[in-house]
């Protein structure tokens, strides 16, 4: 049985290397179109990253201080929602709506250019503020001023589910009846800390990613961000129908080999949802596009779900956004449920035979009522949401 009460959707903006709006992240979709390009930060190695080249709004007087390229997205999203936001304001007081919210970088990008004028000049530049430029809770704060929200804000961060578990921050908060209604989602920066990172872990492609394909050899990194308007009552879009989460610490940057924290994750969202895997039509994957996680996943895909279900990695146009993923997932399975299509999974034209799963490689047409979005992280921790529509 449903252990809770599906959200209503009410508003929900996306921003990454694809575009800035909705159509135009809709229309690269349905063209096959990556946003994937040569990194053009200075690195030692060569790789391909999602960049955000989409002019970003400068932030009000008053948060001036405040104004970084993470901010500036932030501000961005923000005004993707507002219309869903103002009819909000008018149903709940301010204290009731919460800013709930993942990252992996924060300001990390801001810090970067600061110590780089450090480097160059011998000193940091004016006007450069750690607190209000580079944490948590500098993000939060311009969310949660721009939206008029004044309720319980935090900033999850727990690699690459951090913006798919606030859904289930929001599910318990209004639940427990401490709020009405919630700002979901993340947003990430490029920086070279990432990249360089990731590159020490030899998991990034030299090429743009391919996930499930049997050429596969890493990720590719993007930026953006997604924000998601969810609400106790409200004039729904879709709805949150079930989140899963599992914890397996099945090793600190590799999944379980069979997919065991995916398989739990996946199952606890179709228990809380009350439905069965045969009710879902399309899974939105974790996709990362390294050889480990695309075979462990399609493993735990492939127990619960069979082999006819159509999967899609969305990460060969976006890039992996880290922090910004599991939201910016959650909005690719609401197009597929209000647009009734999904996208090309690109580069898995050479699918690896080990993936027993149906990859669409070319756009399918038809009716989406209920999407699966996976989402999976470093130390084993692992989020599975089911969106349905209305």
């Amino acid at each position: 049985m449903p252990s809770a009460k599906p959200l209503a959707i009410t508003g929900y903006s996306v921003l990454n290397a694809l575009g800035a709006s909705r159509e135009a992240v809709l229309d690269a979709l349905a063209a096959g179109r990556t946003g994937l390009a040569p990194a053009t930060l200075p690195l030692p190695f060569e790789t391909a990253a999602g960049a955000v080249t989409a002019a970003l709004p400068e932030l009000p007087a008053a948060l001036a201080p405040w104004s970084t390229k993470v901010a500036r997205m932030a501000a961005h999203l923000v005004a993707g929602i507002e219309p869903a936001l103002a009819k909000a304001r008018e149903r709940w007081r301010p204290e009731r709506i919460a800013v709930l919210m993942g990252t992996s970088t924060a300001g990390a990008e801001a810090t970067e250019q600061a110590y780089k004028t450090y480097v160059e000049e011998g000193a940091l530049p004016a006007d450069y503020d750690f607190r209000r430029q580079h944490t948590y809770g500098a993000v939060l704060h311009v969310v949660g001023e721009l939206a008029g929200a004044r309720g319980p804000a935090w900033m999850v961060s727990t690699a690459c589910t951090s913006s798919a578990k606030p859904f289930a921050s929001a599910q318990r908060l209004i639940a427990a009846g401490l709020i009405d209604a919630a700002i979901v989602g993340g947003i990430d920066t490029l920086c070279a800390m990432t990249l360089q990172g990731f590159h020490s872990l030899g998991a990034l492609d030299s090429r743009p990613c391919r996930p499930f394909s049997t050429e596969r050899a890493g990720i590719s990194i993007g930026e953006g961000g997604a924000l998601v308007l969810v609400e106790r009552d409200g004039d729904a879009r879709a709805l949150v129908e079930g989140v899963g989460e599992s914890s397996d610490a099945y090793h600190i940057s590799a999944p379980h080999p069979e997919g065991q924290g995916a398989t739990d994750a996946m199952a606890r969202a179709l228990a809380q949802a009350g439905v069965a895997p045969g009710d879902i039509d399309h899974v939105n994957a974790h996709g990362t596009g390294t050889r480990l996680n695309d075979t462990a996943e399609a493993k735990a895909i492939a127990g619960l779900f069979g082999g006819d279900v159509p999967v899609v990695s969305t990460k060969g146009y976006t890039g992996h956004t880290l922090g910004a993923a599991g939201a910016t997932e959650v909005a690719m399975a609401l197009f597929a449920i209000e647009e009734g299509f999904v996208p090309a999974s690109l580069g898995a034209e050479d699918k690896d035979p080990a993936i027993a799963l149906t990859i669409p490689t070319a756009t399918t047409r038809g009716r989406f009522r209920r999407v699966l979005s996976n989402s999976f992280a470093f130390g084993g921790n692992n989020v599975s949401v089911i969106v349905r529509g209305v």
